[in-house]
């Protein structure tokens, strides 16, 4: 499978489009808090995210398509044996078309924001070539 660019709209699936829709409208708590305090309206570093984006058979809690980025939410219910194995799969279908995915658990998003954030931050920083907080290239500080 071709990798995801804007020739081939990141794999959008318009099959998926209403139920994405309705995704969107019921976000969980944790999703609401991520995209409030910390990917919507372009908060991480300029990038813009999208809500409950549907890639290829799946609907990705949060997607940048400039970063080739998924953001995944995961509540209980990705606990399971199961769950473990379908998002591996997920992931690795995605990787195969050129995203990377990043996961969290719902109570890190809830009770550790700060690292959550910094987390992400440190993932573009290291895609796009900025040198790592706290190097010396990044604190202006001879080793």
């Amino acid at each position: 499978m071709e990798k995801a660019s804007p020739q081939n709209n990141f794999h959008y699936n318009p099959k998926l489009r209403l139920l994405a829709n309705q995704l969107r409208k019921s976000m969980t708590k944790s999703e609401a808090c991520m995209w409030k305090y910390v990917l919507g309206s372009r908060q991480m570093k300029g990038f813009q995210f999208r809500r409950q984006r549907s890639v290829l058979n799946y609907i990705a809690d949060f997607m940048c398509k400039e970063l080739l980025l998924i953001i995944e939410v995961d509540g209980i219910t990705h606990d399971d044996t199961d769950a473990v194995k379908r998002d591996m799969e997920r992931d690795r279908q995605l990787g195969l078309v050129g995203f990377t995915t990043l996961r969290f658990s719902s109570w890190e998003v809830l009770n550790q924001m700060g690292e959550v954030s910094r987390i992400i931050v440190d993932w573009i920083d290291h895609q796009k070539g900025f040198p790592p907080p706290g190097s010396p290239a990044s604190t202006g500080t001879c080793p």
